[in-house]
C-alpha cells in the first residue's frame, strides 16, 4: 500500500535543496569506472568513498552510494562485450552475445543495447520496489535456507542449458566448479582440498579465477589476431549507431519484462541476486526463442535478458536492505555500514517510521536513471575505442591490468597465481570444447550451495520430508520442473496432437 503523504514528504526531502544531486553524477562516473575495470568490483568503489559519506546527510550519503550501484551495474556488461570480460558475476551472460557482437563489429548496437536494457531494468526494479516493497519484505522472510539452497540448484541447472548440443560436457565442468568452490574452511570448521597450502584456507578467490578464465584465456586465443575487430571499418566508434542499439533494445519488450521480474525476485535473495538472476533470464530467454541456437553468436535477446536482469537485481536487493536490514551482497553490505554511521537501522520499523526515506531514494533512483543515460551516452565513446587498439598492446595491457586488480582483492599473490592459473584452466576448457561459464557458475555458487544444504540439514534433523512443509521451497522447485521440462513436453504433446489430426 502506498502512503501519499510519506510520497509528499519525500518530495521535499529531494527537492527543497539541490545538496542531494550534487553526488549523484560523480557517484555514476565512479561506478562506470570500477565497474569497466577488469578486477574492480562495485562494492570496492563504494567500500572506498564510504568514509566520505559521514560527512553528508543519510539521504545525500544514500543517494551518492546508490549512484555508484547504479553506474556499475551498466559498467561491468561494457568490458563483457568488447573483451569477453565480465567486470562483475552480474554481467557473466551479457558476454555470451555480446562479444560475439563486438567481434562482427557491431560493437556500437551491442553497447546501445546495454545500455537502453541498464536503463530500463532499473526503472523497472524501483516501480516494482515502490509499488511492492512491503509485500517483498514478506516474502523475502520466507525464504529460508532450503528455498535458497533450490534457487542456487536452479542457477545450477542453466549449466546444462548454455550449450546445448553439449549438455554432458556442461555439467561434468559446472560440478568439478561446484567442488573448487568448496575448498577452503567449512561450516563447520574443517578445511579441504588445500594441498597443505595455507592461501587456499579462504577458499579459492572467485573474481581472479574468474578474470583468468574469461580474459586471459580469450586473450590468449585471439594472440594472433591484429585487432578485435578485424574490419577496419566496423572499428569506428559512431553515436547513430549507439542510438539505434539502444533503439533496437525496445524491440524485445517481453524479454526486457521477463528480466526485469526474475531480476528484482532473485535479486531480493540474500547472496544469489544478480550473479544468479542474468543467467536465469538468459536461459528463459533462450528457451522460449524461436531460433535458439543463434544465442551466443550474437543474438541481441542475449544481450536485452542478461542486463535487464542485472540491473533490476539493484531494486530486489534494496528490498532486503530497506525493508529486512539484511544485505543481498557486497554492496549493500556497504550500504548497511552507512546505516549504523548515520545510526540507522533497516527493518520493517524504518519502513513504518522513515516512509518518507524509503520514498526519497526510490525516488531518487529514478532520476538516476535519466543520467545515466547522459553519463553512458559521453562515457561509451571514450571506452568503444578499445577496438582500435592493435592485440599486441592491448593483450599485455589488460594482462597487467587483471593481475593488479587480483593483486588489490587478496591484498597478496594468492590474486596474480590465481589469475595465471585459471586462465591456462580456461584455455584448455575452451581447446577441448568445454563450458567456460559453466565452471564459473559452479565456483561462484559452491560455497553458498554447501551453506544453504548444510543450514537445511540442521534445520530440519535430516529429514528430508520437512520439505514438503515448506510450501514455497515446492513452489519454486515447481517452477524449475517447469522451466527444464514445460517446453519439451509441450513440443511432444503438440507432435502428438499433430499426428493425430
Amino acid at each position: 500500500m502506498i502512503d501519499f503523504d510519506a510520497v509528499q514528504q519525500s518530495m521535499v526531502l529531494l527537492f527543497s535543496s539541490f545538496d542531494p544531486w550534487i553526488v549523484v553524477v560523480p557517484g555514476i562516473v565512479l561506478g562506470l569506472i570500477f565497474g569497466a575495470t577488469p578486477g574492480l568490483q562495485i562494492s570496492m568503489a563504494m567500500a572506498i568513498f564510504l568514509p566520505i559519506t559521514m560527512y553528508m546527510d543519510f539521504v545525500q550519503a544514500m543517494l551518492f552510494l546508490t549512484a555508484i550501484f547504479t553506474g556499475g551495474s551498466f559498467g561491468a556488461g561494457i568490458p563483457a562485450i568488447l573483451m569477453n570480460i565480465p567486470g562483475t558475476s552480474s554481467a557473466i551472460a551479457t558476454a555470451f552475445d555480446g562479444y560475439p557482437m563486438a567481434r562482427n563489429g557491431q560493437h556500437n548496437q551491442a553497447l546501445g543495447i546495454a545500455l537502453a536494457s541498464s536503463v530500463i531494468g532499473v526503472l523497472m526494479g524501483y516501480v516494482i520496489l515502490f509499488i511492492m516493497i512491503q509485500p517483498l519484505s514478506v516474502m523475502v522472510l520466507k525464504l529460508g535456507p532450503a528455498e535458497m539452497f533450490i534457487v542456487i540448484l536452479w542457477g545450477m541447472t542453466l549449466i546444462a542449458s548454455l550449450k546445448g548440443e553439449q549438455v554432458l560436457k556442461g555439467l561434468m565442468v559446472g560440478f568439478v566448479g561446484l567442488l573448487a568452490g568448496t575448498i577452503g574452511f567449512s561450516e563447520i570448521g574443517l578445511a579441504r582440498g588445500t594441498m597443505g597450502q595455507t592461501y587456499l584456507l579462504d577458499g579459492i578467490p572467485v573474481i581472479p579465477a574468474m578474470m583468468g578464465m574469461f580474459a586471459a584465456s580469450e586473450l590468449f586465443k585471439l594472440a594472433n589476431k591484429g585487432f578485435i575487430v578485424e574490419s577496419e571499418d566496423s572499428r569506428k566508434v559512431r553515436i547513430g549507431e549507439i542510438l539505434s542499439g539502444c533503439k533496437m533494445a525496445f524491440r524485445y519488450p517481453g524479454v526486457m519484462l521477463r528480466g526485469g521480474l526474475i531480476g528484482v525476485f532473485v535479486g531480493a535473495v540474500p547472496g544469489v541476486g544478480s550473479s544468479v538472476s542474468n543467467l536465469l533470464s538468459y536461459v528463459e530467454a533462450k528457451r522460449r526463442d524461436e531460433d535458439p541456437e543463434s544465442f551466443g553468436k550474437g543474438n541481441p535477446k542475449g544481450v536485452v535478458a542478461s542486463e535487464s536482469a542485472n540491473s533490476t537485481s539493484e531494486a530486489g536487493s534494496m528490498a532486503t536492505l530497506l525493508a529486512l536490514g539484511i544485505p543481498g551482497g557486497g554492496a549493500t553490505a556497504v550500504m548497511l555500514a552507512a546505516f549504523a554511521m548515520h545510526n540507522i537501522t533497516g527493518g520493517p520499523q524504518f519502513i513504518r517510521e522513515q516512509t518518507d526515506v524509503v520514498y526519497a531514494i526510490i525516488f531518487a533512483n529514478f532520476a538516476q536513471v535519466f543520467l545515466l543515460i547522459v553519463v553512458g551516452l559521453l562515457f561509451i565513446p571514450v571506452l568503444a575505442n578499445i577496438v582500435k587498439v592493435p592485440m599486441r598492446y592491448l593483450i599485455p595491457s589488460v594482462l597487467v591490468l587483471a593481475v593488479m586488480g587480483s593483486f588489490g582483492l587478496t591484498g597478496n599473490m594468492t590474486g596474480p597465481v590465481t589469475v595465471l592459473i585459471f586462465a591456462v584452466i580456461g584455455w584448455i576448457l575452451r581447446h577441448y570444447g568445454y563450458s567456460v561459464p559453466a565452471a564459473v557458475i559452479g565456483l561462484l555458487l559452491g560455497s553458498l550451495a554447501e551453506k544453504s544444504l548444510l543450514h537445511s540439514y540442521q534445520i530440519s534433523g535430516g529429514d528430508f520430508t520437512y520439505l514438503f512443509g515448506r510450501p514455497v521451497a515446492l513452489g519454486i522447485l515447481a517452477l524449475l520442473l517447469l522451466s527444464l521440462f514445460g517446453q519439451p513436453l509441450m513440443n511432444r504433446f503438440k507432435a502428438y496432437r499433430a499426428a493425430r489430426a
